[in-house]
């Protein structure tokens, strides 16, 4: 095993899946002279040359689709927004041509691409540049979407993207680039739409994905000072949602919490909320309790990002709602 940072397990998929492929390329803003807005793409250019490592114009609709159209022609594209927040610029290209052009043409054409990068909140960035939409595209057929916690998830997952002949998001976290973790010397690939189990426990069901599963588990090590065994799930993707897992850790601990950057209505906790009740609700002692952001745009004052985003205080309190210990 080695140790590296998030960004390094991301660059090491990337690479090692380009010099296996010589039809997968990378193309974004500033991923290849300036080796990536946050150093993800560093040295890339220089191994893979400026036709297989691309910088694209301030113009996400415009290279989302010529990176779409390769990939019906062929080619497996990698794009990297600079931020989600900007690939709402691309959304029409992404859900009206890559997600549905596999269906729309019975088949005829498949869209091999990943688009990648920076998801949710990362500090003072305002409004327009925090937000979660791992949802938003989760709610959308034809597409798979990927939120790894740390780089061993990171490095296995994105592979298996790169992989698949089906379109997908793969959605990361400014906060997480320095990241460090072990991941194995040799390959090794993890499968899409399988969660992970990354703390057992007894007493009750953490869920998550993504940055917030370092939220979870630091609050469930607060919770176990006080006797409280917490298991954490980390989903991985959202969709597909691996539902079993989930289920299964309801079925033994009979309390659920689920938290997830994102606003409310509409959100992935709200479909776990369905999927438990329906499939175990006998099982559960308490009603699920969800954290989310809360329902506003994200302010910009560093005391106010902290009322409004998932936290430790928050995920502990609602833990103990659901045991009964506080009302």
């Amino acid at each position: 095993m080695k140790t590296v940072e998030f960004r390094e397990a991301l660059r090491e998929a990337m690479s090692e899946e380009m010099r296996r492929d010589d039809k997968i390329f990378l193309m974004g803003e500033e991923v290849a002279e300036y080796n990536g807005a946050y150093k993800v793409s560093k040295g890339m250019l220089a191994e893979f040359g400026a036709k297989r490592v691309i910088d694209t114009p301030i113009a996400e609709l415009g290279f989302a689709g010529i990176a779409i159209g390769a990939a019906m022609n062929g080619l497996r594209p990698i794009v990297e927004f600079m931020t989600f927040n900007f690939s709402l610029v691309a959304i029409d290209q992404i859900i009206n041509s890559a997600a549905k052009m596999y269906s729309m043409s019975g088949g005829q054409y498949s869209v091999p691409i990943v688009f990648r990068g920076p998801t949710a909140s990362a500090g003072q960035l305002g409004a327009q540049h925090s937000q979660a939409f791992e949802n938003w595209f989760a709610n959308c057929p034809g597409l798979k979407v990927v939120v790894p916690s740390n780089p061993y998830d990171a490095k296995g997952l994105m592979k298996s993207a790169i992989r698949d002949n089906d379109p997908v998001i793969f959605m990361e976290s400014e906060q997480m680039y320095g990241d460090k973790g072990e991941i194995p010397e040799g390959e090794y690939i993890i499968p899409i739409g399988v969660a992970d189990i990354k703390r057992a426990g007894t007493d009750v069901t953490i869920v998550t994905f993504g940055k917030i599963t370092k939220v979870a588990l630091k609050a469930a090590e607060e919770l176990q000072k006080e006797g409280i065994s917490a298991e954490v799930v980390d989903l991985r993707t959202v969709r597909p949602i691996d539902y079993d897992t989930v289920v299964a850790s309801v079925k033994k601990t009979n309390r659920l919490v689920i938290v997830e950057e994102a606003w409310p209505l509409a959100s992935i906790s709200s479909e776990i909320t369905y999927m438990v009740q329906k499939n175990a609700f006998d099982y559960l002692d308490a009603p699920i309790r969800r954290i989310t952001t809360a329902d506003v745009p994200l302010p910009y004052a560093p005391t106010l990002i902290e009322e409004s985003l998932p936290n430790v205080a928050r995920t502990v309190k609602a833990v103990k709602e659901v045991m009964y210990l506080v009302s």
